[in-house]
């Protein structure tokens, strides 16, 4: 009875789908009535329904077929229903019957049916996408080219792009991912040369081309498409993606979108300098930001990014204009999760700048509006802080080691914090003994070991510093961080100097334009004699990257060639930045400067 009434149900939505008989029964018409004497229609009045084709034959065919399906014998089901649709020429039914083929994982039978559909019906872009879809699913790839064609003949014009945009998404799964890209630029033959869907066409092909793993034949597709539409966000989304100190002609495409597009959408401006924030690019990154902020003042992430990016270089002024218009913005907007992680952000990064200006109450008081869970940990890791800070360290570290373990990566993730936390107060031995714990817990994390090294280094133990370093370049050959930190430490004693300049040179491989690793070769030629080399790095490194450590090395080599006033110009200009910094005021003192 059961399968029964649901047969019945999946039936009777068939049956409202039906179309009406082709040929109806005489009606009987009434005479007219003369307008003043016609009774008034009642306001809900409705035509009567036209009677549908379906007769007792095919309802009863219909009912089997849904029994058969649904008793477990779906070939039978679906022989029923695909006769009744060829019957009908209904596509519910034609639908209906690819359905069942499947959903009982029969593609061959999915696949004749849609194409008896689109036979049946040849103008019906579902049935033709019906066949284009179950042909990718059953790995059919060189079949689609036809379909392909097909469908993008039955899209109105003013579509096609879009269409042709959903493309690569369609053929994600096909398990050849070269083959496919070569046949979507066969059936794209026409669009890649017809100016209104050529960028979108070549846009497609370069997505096909990234997902089969060739880059430069991505790249080239993403120039033709951008020189058929310059303003299209296609190409540069995609130059966005192959963005790489490799392929300087992505970022080319992306600058020449951004540059003088009035049309330009803020989240690819976005995107590109956060891209630049990864590759330690911080002054062009701050320069998009303020472009974004500047021509979007609406838009509440650009604010965001600016913000964190300001209170890094330790402007807090600006820090805090931008990430209060940020908090402004984001409680106009829709109330999401998203919105709740950023404001988090925004809080925890405002918290942080009231601690700089040792305004602890105004720090609390922004940490106590997170209510996000993900954000717990930095919460409360900032309160830590702040009870560090006022001398209440074991308070601290107790307030971190309460927090709960709601999953298995909470226990690490709590280490961490009460690791950086001692490292922060100068409890280095404490920090070097909870790492060596992490360490023994999770010896596959470089990250760890990398800390344990820079603890040892603080404590002088320079050879365990070494020995864990070049254990790390073991375990993870290409972790850039390791070959600095050993090629800088030796630079720093005058030890080893070719030793220190090639594994510094190692970690510019990995990381060409990070500026601390080009702080550290300059610093290197500066210990070797080669004092302008080191002036020219430098330049380099500050200009990237602002930072007080950099600063005091760049104004420690211009000390040495006699340019005193550059020298203490660059250390002023770091002591705004960071007066805490170690290096700087260990080299003032050094050499008895006093700004």
């Amino acid at each position: 009875m059961k399968q029964l009434i649901c047969a019945l149900t999946a039936l009777s939505a068939l049956c409202l789908a039906l179309p009406p008989a082709v040929a109806q029964p005489a009606q009987t018409v009434p005479p007219a009535l003369p307008e003043a004497a016609r009774p008034e229609a009642p306001a809900a009045a409705l035509a009567p329904p036209a009677p549908s084709s379906l007769d007792g034959e095919l309802f009863y065919q219909l009912l089997i077929g849904e029994i058969n399906t649904r008793a477990g014998e779906p070939s039978a089901g679906f022989a029923l229903i695909l006769d009744a649709a060829r019957k009908t020429k209904d596509p519910q039914l034609y639908q209906r019957a690819a359905d069942i083929a499947l959903q009982s994982r029969s593609g061959d039978a999915a696949l004749q049916a849609a194409q008896a559909w689109r036979q049946a019906l040849p103008a019906s872009r579902e049935a033709n996408r019906y066949v284009l879809q179950i042909l990718i699913a059953l790995n059919r790839i060189t079949e689609t080219v036809e379909p392909l064609r097909t469908e993008l003949k039955l899209t109105p014009l003013m579509e096609q792009s879009q269409v042709i945009a959903t493309l690569p998404r369609l053929y994600a799964r096909a398990a050849d991912k070269k083959l496919a890209a070569g046949v979507l630029e066969q059936a794209l033959t026409d669009p890649l040369a017809a100016p209104a869907t050529s960028a979108a066409a070549w846009t497609a092909v370069g997505r096909m081309r990234l997902a089969a793993g060739e880059p430069m034949g991505a790249l080239d597709a993403s120039e033709r498409a951008q020189i058929a539409e310059a303003t299209a966000e296609g190409p540069a989304l995609l130059a966005l993606e192959l963005m790489d100190p490799k392929l300087p002609r992505a970022e080319t495409l992306v600058k020449k979108y951004l540059e003088g597009n009035a049309r330009a959408l803020p989240d690819i401006r976005m995107a590109y300098a956060r891209n630049l924030l990864d590759t330690q690019r911080y002054a062009e990154a701050s320069a998009q930001l303020q472009v974004v902020t500047r021509e979007k003042p609406e838009y509440p992430e650009g604010w965001l990014v600016l913000g964190s990016l300001q209170l890094q270089d330790n402007q807090l002024a600006a820090s805090q204009t931008s990430l209060l218009r940020y908090v402004e913005l984001a409680q106009q907007g829709e109330q999401n999760e998203q919105a709740t992680r950023g404001l988090s952000q925004a809080y925890l990064s405002l918290a942080q700048l009231a601690e700089k200006r040792k305004d602890f109450a105004g720090a609390e008081s922004w940490l106590a509006k997170i209510s996000n869970s993900q954000e717990l940990v930095q919460a409360q890791s900032r309160r830590a802080s702040l009870l560090a800070r006022q001398g209440k360290l074991a308070e601290a570290r107790q307030l971190i080691r309460a927090l709960p373990e709601r999953k298995p990566e909470d226990a690490r993730i709590k280490l961490m914090a009460e690791i950086s936390l001692l490292r922060d107060q100068k409890e280095y031995k404490s920090a070097y003994d909870l790492l060596a714990q992490a360490v023994m817990k999770f010896p596959t994390e470089p990250e760890l070991l990398y800390d344990q090294a820079m603890m040892a280094e603080k404590l002088g133990s320079l050879a365990e510093m070494e020995r864990l370093l070049r254990q790390l370049v073991q375990l993870k050959p290409d972790y850039h961080h390791a070959y600095n930190a050993l090629g800088y430490s030796l630079a720093e004693r005058n030890v080893r100097l070719p030793e220190a300049r090639q594994l510094i040179q190692k970690a510019l491989e990995f990381a060409p334009a990070d500026p601390f690793i080009q702080d550290s070769l300059g610093w290197v030629e500066f210990r070797l004699g080669n004092k302008a080399e080191a002036v020219r790095i430098f330049e380099v490194a500050y200009k990237a990257k602002p930072d007080a450590e950099i600063a005091a090395h760049y104004g420690e080599v211009m000390w040495s060639l006699g340019q005193r006033d550059k020298a203490i110009a660059v250390w002023k200009e770091g002591m705004l930045l960071n007066p805490e910094n170690e290096t700087l005021l260990e080299t003032l003192k050094r050499l008895r400067v006093k700004l």
